[in-house]
């Protein structure tokens, strides 16, 4: 079982720090029979040394090429690029954070032709409905959402509104209206809560709205989403943050760009749900804070992969969540007898050796192509 880690790509979208496994991770892989080869400089946006990948006794290869085609299970963090697609050999399994719901349709038709495994971190899911892969990533962004915006809120640099997130004696606090409780959300509204802010709170889902009023001890206000309700909210809020997300499906749009019409001048709109597709009307994917961008005088902040800034943290987070399954998948010397092992796992895969295995994928009026529980459980 050979397991390839390429470097991540650098593009004018978006710029990618962190790598598919920390060399903690690569020593726990070969210490169980696995062969890895990790192409040269891959870790060095996250501080991991070629020498250290070393040492945890992987090969260093010196073009992206090889670490595809040398390896059966392909372990990334961002989607490949289009030429990369071509560097994959047939039948192997890619893993990462592929967001195939929303991605172009010549990526899912090159993987089809390819008959590639694809197994997508978003969307491995416990029967709980708990995304284990992505839950540590949700955390960290959630965690630097007030820093973010407390930036984008000064006057100098972005021309915001010029305020203060938490505030003085006298002076009122800054409003905060986050959409969604799920991990990110409520992780944002805890930090937001920690600088002052006054923070409220939506989502659909009483459960989590209870869970978020009782961990922050009654520090938010609580509130059912209805569409009249956050079109008033939005009119009064200095930051509004958009955390919903669908797993394997596009972000449902729930703010129009009426409503963003509405908002008060150099407010700041964080729409962390950008990597599916973005729940604002006016939302398009910003790789950096400095291409912030304006609309109608509020400003949006639109970066599908924040983690990577913080890309060593995040690697060894995004290891320790992945470390369950690549070690499943090393011990039985098989993808489809860990998939069998692991239903979380199964519910990860997008396309099964080129197969389509999830709904989300198929163009209208197509049928799926493959049943994977049922064809695993006849295996």
């Amino acid at each position: 079982m050979i397991i390839g880690i390429p470097k991540e790509a650098h593009t004018k979208a978006m710029e990618e720090h962190r790598v598919g496994l920390s060399p903690g991770g690569v020593a726990d892989l070969v210490a169980l029979g696995a062969q890895v080869v990790v192409e040269r400089g891959a870790g060095e946006g996250a501080g991991f040394s070629d020498e250290e990948y070393r040492r945890a006794g992987a090969q260093i290869v010196y073009t992206t090429e090889e670490a595809y085609r040398r390896a059966d299970v392909v372990v990334k963090v961002q989607r490949p690029r289009p030429e990369e697609l071509a560097y994959l050999r047939e039948g192997t399994t890619l893993m990462g954070f592929l967001h195939l719901a929303v991605a172009p349709r010549e990526v899912v038709e090159q993987l089809r032709a390819r008959k590639i495994t694809a197994i997508g971190y978003e969307v491995i899911q416990r029967q709980d409905g708990t995304l284990p892969v992505l839950k540590p990533m949700s955390m960290i962004a959630g965690r630097m959402a007030a820093q973010i915006a407390g930036r984008l809120l000064e006057k100098p640099r972005h021309h915001g509104r010029g305020v203060l997130l938490g505030s003085i004696p006298g002076l009122t606090p800054a409003d905060v209206v986050i959409v969604g409780a799920g991990t990110l959300g409520f992780q944002a509204a805890r930090t937001f809560v920690g600088v002052g802010a006054h923070v409220l709170l939506m989502d659909k889902n009483p459960d989590r709205l209870e869970h978020a009023c009782e961990s922050l001890a009654g520090r938010i206000i609580t509130m059912i989403y209805k569409k009249p309700a956050l079109e008033r909210l939005v009119k009064f809020a200095d930051v509004l943050v958009l955390a919903v997300l669908s797993p394997g499906k596009r972000a449902p749009i729930l703010v129009t760009e009426e409503m963003v019409k509405t908002m008060k001048p150099g407010s700041v709109i964080l729409d962390f749900s950008v990597d599916q597709g973005g729940a604002a009307e006016t939302t398009r994917v910003t790789p950096t804070e400095d291409q912030v961008y304006r609309v109608h005088d509020v400003l949006h902040f639109a970066v599908p992969n924040v983690p990577s800034w913080v890309a060593r943290t995040s690697t060894h987070a995004l290891t320790n969540a992945l470390l369950p399954y690549l070690r499943k998948i090393v011990e039985e010397r098989s993808v489809d007898r860990a998939l069998q092992h692991h239903r979380d796992l199964m519910a990860g895969v997008y396309l099964y050796q080129g197969k389509i295995t999830k709904s989300t994928l198929l163009e209208e009026g197509q049928d799926l192509e493959l049943d994977l529980q049922a064809h695993l459980g006849e295996a």
